[in-house]
């Protein structure tokens, strides 16, 4: 029988912050604690700290799954690549080094699979049928692959090649800030990603997060696509979220 409690940790670039979750309404049991990622992102640092973080989380819940979300390509427990921390994660036996340091069992996946994965069990994928692509526009580009509720691992669609570039380095939020450009002009960029997306996979439902979906009738409206394309419901909590409904899907 699924448990109905975990607890969520989401690592990023710049902070790890985790709760305990309730899996049947999605809503957090605790309040959301939040550590900033230590400078350089090692792994031991990452480590000290999200075992620190856990300890406030879990007072009195040592027999709660765990799920832990992480920006890298996740493959048997190891990080493949590293995206805003150290290089030192790449190739690293990720998931059985946290479980000694935590001492306890977990389940380690991408952030942005933790997103969609989120998305489709408490928000805007929910009782979706079909393909539904979820984006998350950030420093970078993070994509989760849906279908028909089931999860498609470690897609990396923001590195997609599009008129010879990583478009993820033209069409992602913070190339929306760095070259100061309007909405009008981003939006342009979304439209040539999110068409290379449609012609490629003709998704029932794009889903676009990351912190800048609170603006999303700022440039959603500007897209001319045949797929509908809505905000996520879940920004900050959704890797917190999807982390812990997959630490329970992952025990059954």
């Amino acid at each position: 029988m699924s448990a109905t409690t975990a607890i969520g940790i989401d690592i990023g670039g710049t902070g790890i912050k985790g709760a305990v979750i309730n899996l049947t309404t999605g809503a957090l049991l605790t309040d959301r604690i939040k550590i900033p990622t230590p400078k350089g992102g090692r792994p031991q640092d990452i480590i000290d700290t999200t075992t620190e973080l856990l300890a406030r989380v879990a007072t009195g819940t040592d027999d709660l799954p765990v799920g832990i979300c992480f920006p890298a390509v996740i493959k048997n427990g190891h990080t493949m690549s590293a995206a805003n921390v150290s290089d030192k994660w790449i190739g690293l036996a990720a998931e059985s080094v946290f479980e000694k340091a935590l001492k306890r069992p977990i389940h380690f996946v991408n952030d942005a699979d933790a997103a969609g994965y989120a998305e489709s069990q408490f928000g805007a994928a929910q009782n979706v049928s079909g393909v539904v692509l979820l984006t998350t526009l950030g420093t970078g580009i993070g994509t989760a692959l849906l279908n028909n509720g089931v999860l498609v691992p470690n897609t990396e669609l923001g590195h997609l090649q599009i008129e010879g570039k990583d478009y993820e380095s033209k069409a992602a939020y913070s190339a929306k800030e760095r070259e100061d450009l309007s909405w009008d002009k981003w939006a342009t960029r979304l439209q040539k990603y999110y068409s290379t997306l449609e012609a490629l996979f003709s998704p029932d439902l794009f889903i676009v997060g990351g912190g800048v979906s609170k603006h999303h009738e700022d440039f959603l409206p500007l897209l001319r696509l045949k797929t509908r394309i809505i905000p996520a419901v879940h920004r900050n909590n959704a890797g917190i979220l999807g982390a812990a409904a997959l630490a329970v899907k992952h025990q059954d």
